[in-house]
């Protein structure tokens, strides 16, 4: 499968997510609120990293996703508060959330997931743009 291909999937994933968290936020559970949530950012990052032509390791950790952006040289210092995410990938969608657990900021998760989605959908119109241009005859 083609970089822009697996990106375009993984971006469509990624927004099936962001309506999911948007339909939990009002009064679902903290966990299956933050799953979605995490899954939402993962399938971004592993999206931004198939924009790139890189392949992304089969994980659920954020700050691998990053940590692998990084190294390629994108600035992920405004996407590194997203790392705390990772702990309702699996753990706490399967036990719950621990009471002592500080309440997540609703709002605040979705306007990041809505913003890191439109900086990667923008990536990949440009993506797009440049692939159709290489194949346009002159």
């Amino acid at each position: 499968m083609s970089d822009l291909k697996c990106a375009r999937l993984m971006l469509r994933s990624s927004q099936g997510d962001l309506r999911s968290l948007l339909i939990l936020a009002a009064e679902g559970p903290e966990e299956g609120f933050g799953f979605h949530v995490q899954q939402a950012l993962e399938k971004a990052f592993k999206a931004w990293l198939a924009l790139l032509g890189e392949l992304y390791p089969l994980t659920h950790d954020l700050k691998t996703l990053l940590d692998r952006l990084a190294a390629c040289g994108v600035d992920v210092q405004p996407w590194r508060e997203t790392e705390r995410y990772t702990l309702y990938a699996v753990r706490i969608r399967c036990t719950g959330v621990d009471p002592e657990t500080e309440s997540m900021d609703r709002e605040a998760a979705a306007a990041s997931v809505r913003t890191l989605l439109a900086q990667v959908r923008q990536r990949l119109e440009k993506a797009a743009d440049w692939e159709l241009d290489l194949i346009r005859p002159r």
